[in-house]
């Protein structure tokens, strides 16, 4: 078992692991026993009452986060002629087509998200390995595959974030940094979780909340309340 450092295990010290919080107060606790040198990155872990083996309770979506994650994310956009004057309109960091493929292919992956317009995707599915395996790959159901680039550049830029069902059943999301107040913090973490909430499976039986938990990059974690999210 990893041993933690002193300032973590003072900062752990300050929750009751055996508590579950109400969420402003777990955000309060997440803010005070962070104690890296950097500005530290807010997580929730929430875990789910679903089959992850079953298709039909696969969970998996974007919300746009009212104020950010913190992070400025580099767009890659694969679009041609008119849709590629509008990406970088829009504010994409990199626009092209045979290009960007050609260097990605060639071991380049200097951005975060990639959108692509459905025209592109026969080419942009040659790089399926390659961006799949990073969690790269455009996809509908995350608005990344779409003609409107402009809607989903500036929403990627504005903080919009994917989340999907792992295979633990667990989704896990970043919601903005300790430097933000805690009503931001607080804001970004009920879009997330009503996002979670309407895209509840129609198939999911029981109690679909099961847990939630958030912590800082370095901190130790602490247990909210699911039962007042639900």
């Amino acid at each position: 078992m990893a041993k933690h450092g002193k300032k973590y295990q003072e900062a752990a010290k300050l929750v009751n692991a055996e508590t579950f919080y109400e969420a402003n107060e777990a955000i309060e606790l997440v803010k005070k026993t962070a104690t890296a040198k950097f500005d530290e990155t807010v997580d929730v872990a929430v875990r789910l009452g679903v089959d992850p083996r079953k298709q039909d309770q696969n969970v998996r979506g974007v919300v746009v986060l009212p104020h950010g994650t913190g992070k400025t994310q580099r767009v890659l956009v694969f679009a041609k002629g008119d849709k590629a004057k509008e990406a970088e309109a829009a504010g994409a960091d990199y626009v092209g087509d045979q290009d960007l493929i050609n260097r990605i292919q060639q071991g380049w992956f200097d951005f975060d998200v990639c959108v692509a317009t459905p025209d592109m995707m026969s080419e942009v599915g040659k790089l399926g390995r390659l961006l799949g395996g990073k969690g790269l790959m455009p996809n509908p159901k995350a608005g990344t595959v779409t003609f409107d680039v402009t809607k989903a550049v500036q929403e990627i830029k504005a903080g919009k974030i994917e989340y999907r069902l792992d295979k633990a059943g667990q989704i896990h999301a970043p919601i903005g940094k300790v430097s933000f107040d805690a009503e931001k913090l607080q804001e970004n973490f009920r879009a997330l979780i009503d996002a979670l909430n309407r895209a509840k499976p129609a198939a999911a039986k029981g109690i679909y909340l099961k847990g939630v938990a958030v912590s800082s990059t370095m901190g130790p974690s602490v247990r909210v309340n699911a039962a007042a999210l639900r």
